[in-house]
């Protein structure tokens, strides 16, 4: 024998109790063709085995169906009932406590509470109990409920599988709505811890149960109109959802992208009750599709029984023909039964096979019940009649078997009495005939890596209000690349303003929470999005600040050379021959040298040219000053030998001038070669200086090497200068010395400016500085000393005469 446990009835009417009187049977209300369906799938597996003579051959199974009316202490005392065989007589001390139980196994119930509080009872028993629905994750904790089992996946990947769900749409802020009952709380529990990992929040949850009342319902309309989201994730039996259609439907509550669970998504009942369209496009998990072969067939040969006095079944057939076995007077009913009807034509909830799948999930509980008992009689061609049942033995045979229905489908239970958890993902679609079709886009199958569970095909879907776009659903858009997500205070983590990375950083992902910081010779583009190679910064060719000090450092070139025409030209005259016209050629030269040399510091930085730009520097700038230098003492000399009695000249004297010039030139070109050798100026990529820039300037290596250079010269300056001042007054028409103090001045005054200067400028700029003095200090002592020469001359032949040069003529001084 086998039980079955059955919601025929989905209510009850309330009834007070007085407490004064034995209370009342539960009068059922509300007759439910589904349950009838699943108890007809019962029976059709029952007659299809006892008439297999493979399964169970000789024995027959039977059934005892019972009616719930989807009361808990009903579904209870059902349970108990079929377990004592339904004796409701006082026991007697003459007849033991215990036996063995009336049936085999129980089927049923169709939802979690139900099932959990059955199990719970019978567990202890060993008692077998098999779900064709019942889905709450709860049920699959065997230390409570040991003797559970199902044929429906466990509602613990239902709700991981919602999750991902929404997770792939994109869908981060959405709204929750549970039954309140074992499968609409452990469901919802499920769903949000998995919907946190992912990053989806929920903006409210909120739970009912058919029976609150109106006023609850509202509040729940109420959330749900004032909410910003847009999905709605529902995870409701059929039942709930049915009630709570006619609310949605009379508030017109549309606009939402509604996520389903298996119980209601895959129910033409639900679609053809939403006659405002407030569910189209629904999305959801299903049980995978299939077929029990015959089972509608054998649905659909029904016949009424008349002479069978239960008023379950005349109830039943009553509402399935819309007619009365006796003659009733009320105006809905125009028609007594005759005993005669058939489901031809007949169109509602019994007729409707749209839940197959659940067909098919009775269907297998029976088998599998079948099987254990084949095993345990060790059937072949015949059974094992002595056997005597045992519900544990029972019990543990059924969690042991694996076999296969005649469709092919694989039935066997985990250690937690669950089978493979695998749903087929779909889609409401309104038709144009005004019905709705269940598109399927995938599956999600469990067993499989969690990179390929869920599966979608590239399908067209309709949205909310047959939308082809699809819903957005989130709380703050997506940060852009080139932000990152600051969360607002007070609020969900989806919540979050989107904050542009600071300088120096970047983000290239969406969403992201942190701005990474650029590597040191990069910087992040005006988008923040990427890091760009830092521009590096040196003084160019190209430019117009290095091109105009080319210019100039050419022009000076030129002008030295044109100066060094002229003095060769007039290289006999008393003018050039007065001034040492030795001196003055390798003055000139030198001075070509110091405009040249600036040219060294144009361009990018390399080995070569940092060694060569400060060392050409020094030692021409050296020489430039011991050709001066020179100059000044043999005019200071010159003037000292005219006096009685010294004979200074033949200490400065062609000889001693060339290796005057030399000597001071060798002791910088020493101060170089020290400096090369211990600490050489070397190429550097200065990252300080500027943030979105590279400076690449020359290193001075030893500090110390640059400044003796500079100091040597500066030395050699301040002699010329001095020595130059002692004989700016000597009486010559045309005295040099003069001249040269004008030299050092300016070229005193540039090099003492151009030492602050040099050391507050930035990058390129402290180059162009130090070319400018070097051009400064050049044009200076070209100027002062050579252009009032050429001027002479040129323009002032007349005074180039040894007598104007000791100022014996006639014309006025120079």
């Amino acid at each position: 024998m086998l039980g079955g446990i059955f919601s025929f009835h989905s209510s009850w009417k309330n009834i007070k109790n007085t407490y004064s009187e034995k209370p009342l049977p539960l009068e059922c209300i509300s007759l439910n063709f589904r349950e009838f369906q699943f108890a007809q799938a019962m029976r059709f597996a029952i007659e299809e085995i006892n008439n297999n003579s493979v399964l169970l051959p000789g024995i027959s199974l039977g059934y005892s169906i019972h009616d719930t009316c989807g009361s808990i202490a009903r579904s209870v005392k059902v349970a108990l009932a079929l377990n004592n065989g339904n004796d409701n007589a006082s026991s007697t001390l003459d007849k033991p406590c215990t036996r063995h139980a009336q049936v085999q196994a129980l089927l049923g119930e169709t939802s979690s509470s139900p099932s959990a509080a059955i199990a719970t009872v019978i567990g202890p028993l060993h008692i077998p109990l098999i779900s064709h629905f019942a889905t709450c994750a709860c049920l699959s904790d065997k230390t409570k409920y040991p003797s559970f089992l199902r044929t429906v996946p466990s509602d613990y990947y239902q709700s991981r599988a919602l999750a991902h769900l929404v997770k792939h749409f994109g869908w981060t802020w959405v709204g929750a709505v549970r039954t309140n009952d074992d499968y609409g709380n452990n469901g919802m529990a499920t769903f949000t811890e998995t919907a946190e990992q992912l990053g989806i929040c929920l903006e409210y949850s909120v739970s009912f149960f058919r029976t609150d009342s109106t006023e609850n319902i509202q509040k729940i309309i109420d959330i749900i109109k004032a909410s910003t989201s847009k999905v709605i994730v529902a995870f409701l039996s059929h039942m709930d959802m049915d009630v709570f259609m006619h609310e949605l439907s009379f508030h017109n509550l549309t606009g939402f992208q509604w996520v389903g669970s298996e119980s209601w998504i895959f129910d033409s009942q639900i679609a053809a009750m939403d006659k405002n369209h407030i569910l189209d496009g629904a999305i959801g998990l299903s049980i995978p599709k299939s077929n029990v072969s015959g089972l509608k067939e054998f649905m659909f040969d029904v016949k009424p029984l008349i002479s069978l006095n239960n008023d379950l079944f005349t109830e039943f057939w009553e509402a399935l023909f819309s007619c009365k076995f006796k003659q009733s007077q009320s105006e809905d009913i125009q028609r007594e039964c005759t005993g005669h009807e058939d489901l031809t034509g007949v169109e509602n909830s019994f007729t409707d096979m749209s839940l197959m799948p659940i067909f098919s999930n009775v269907y297998k509980g029976v088998y599998a019940v079948a099987h254990a008992l084949h095993d345990i009689l060790n059937c072949n061609e015949t059974c094992n009649n002595n056997v005597q049942f045992d519900p544990l033995m029972i019990l543990q045979h059924i969690k042991k078997i694996h076999f296969q229905t005649k469709e092919g489908h694989d039935v066997y239970f985990n250690e937690n009495g669950d089978p493979a958890a695998k749903y087929e993902i779909i889609n409401w679609q309104p038709n144009d005939h005004g019905y709705v079709d269940f598109i399927s886009l995938g599956l999600y199958d469990a067993s499989l890596s969690a990179d390929k569970q869920l599966y979608l095909q590239n399908l067209s879907i309709i949205w909310a209000q047959r939308s082809l776009q699809m819903t957005v659903s989130v709380c703050s858009e997506k940060c852009p690349p080139g932000t990152r997500k600051v969360l607002q205070k007070g609020k969900p983590v989806c919540c979050h303003d989107c904050v542009p990375c600071a300088e120096g950083e970047m983000a290239n992902n969406l969403d992201s929470i942190t701005c990474v910081r650029c590597p040191p010779e990069f910087w992040s583009n005006d988008r923040r999005d990427t890091c760009v190679k830092k521009e590096a910064e040196f003084l160019r060719y190209e430019e117009i600040m290095g091109a105009l000090l080319t210019s100039v450092s050419l022009f000076g070139t030129c002008l030295t050379a044109a100066v060094a025409v002229i003095f060769f030209r007039h290289r006999k005259t008393p003018l050039v021959r007065a001034n040492n016209s030795e001196l003055s050629f390798l003055l000139l030269f030198s001075l070509t040298l110091c405009f040249l040399c600036s040219l060294t510091f144009i361009g990018q930085p390399s080995d070569w040219s940092c060694m060569l730009r400060h060392t050409a520097f020094g030692i021409t700038f050296v020489l430039c000053l011991s050709c001066v230098l020179g100059k000044t003492m043999v005019v200071l000399m010159a003037f000292k030998a005219t006096l009685p009695g010294t004979n200074v000249m033949k200490w400065f004297g062609p000889t001693q001038q060339r290796i005057s010039v030399l000597g001071f030139t060798l002791i910088q070109v020493i101060i170089c070669i020290v400096w090369l050798t211990i600490s050489p100026p070397f190429p550097f990529k200065n990252l300080k200086e500027y943030n979105d820039k590279v400076i690449l300037e020359c290193a001075l290596g030893s500090a110390v090497g640059f400044w003796s250079v500079l100091g040597y010269i500066g030395l050699l300056a301040i002699l010329c200068f001095i020595f130059a001042f002692l004989a700016r007054k000597l009486p010559d028409n045309f005295n040099e010395a003069k001249f040269i103090t004008f030299s050092m001045l300016i070229f005193c005054a540039v090099w003492i400016t151009f030492i602050p200067a040099y050391v507050s400028s930035p990058g390129k700029f402290s180059v162009a500085i130090e070319i400018f003095a070097i051009l400064a200090s050049s044009f200076g002592l070209l100027i002062c000393i050579f252009i009032p020469k050429c001027y002479i001359m040129l323009l002032k032949p007349e005074k180039n005469t040894k007598k104007h040069m000791m100022g014996k003529d006639v014309f006025k001084s120079f």
